[in-house]
């Protein structure tokens, strides 16, 4: 277990949510959707590589026969912010036509890149879409009316790195969620 007196915490200006909140707040979401989804058996898209962390816990937490199909997006690279270009670079391996959909990620920021995978996902078929995220950060938002069905946390606008949110591929594996110096990305 890495200690929050460890090296990767050097480069934190705070911690914001630790691992014991994320813990009870994963739990309470496994359960809520698991109520919300009884009697199907929902897909649930994790979205490449940050939302790994969160998914793995999160779907340990749902009492329901699922689906996991994994897609990676980008819009970001090595920056900061969203250029708002969307990739797709790893696709879903399996048909969604006519299956409920769970998109899960690990930050609502812009809105831009959601958006598009969802219009995606609609356009492929999908019975419902609805959108779970780690963390929401409605002041970045661009796209006003994407509705984010599930979220553990709203956090104010901080680049905030850990539980899989990275810098430059960096902090994924830090077990709290804290905000990033800024001396480290405006190098």
């Amino acid at each position: 277990m890495i200690e929050a007196n460890g090296r990767l915490y050097e480069d934190l200006t705070k911690i914001l949510v630790t691992r014991e909140e994320i813990a009870r707040k994963v739990d309470e979401l496994g359960k809520l959707i698991t109520t919300e989804y009884q009697g199907r058996e929902p897909v649930l898209v994790c979205i490449l590589k940050g939302a790994t962390v969160f998914f793995s816990d999160l779907v340990r937490a749902i009492d329901l026969p699922l689906s996991m199909e994994f897609m990676a997006i980008s819009s970001y690279g090595s920056a900061t912010k969203s250029s708002g270009v969307v990739r797709v670079i790893k696709d879903l391996d399996n048909d969604i036509l006519n299956k409920d959909v769970i998109i899960v990620e690990d930050i609502v920021d812009s809105g831009v890149t959601l958006n598009y995978l969802k219009g995606m996902l609609e356009h492929r078929g999908a019975a419902s879409i609805k959108i779970v995220t780690l963390l929401d950060k409605p002041a970045r938002r661009r796209v006003k009316d994407l509705k984010v069905d599930f979220s553990c946390f709203n956090i104010p606008d901080e680049f905030v790195v850990g539980y899989g949110l990275d810098y430059d591929q960096k902090y994924r594996n830090l077990p709290d969620i804290g905000v990033l110096s800024p001396a480290v990305y405006e190098q």
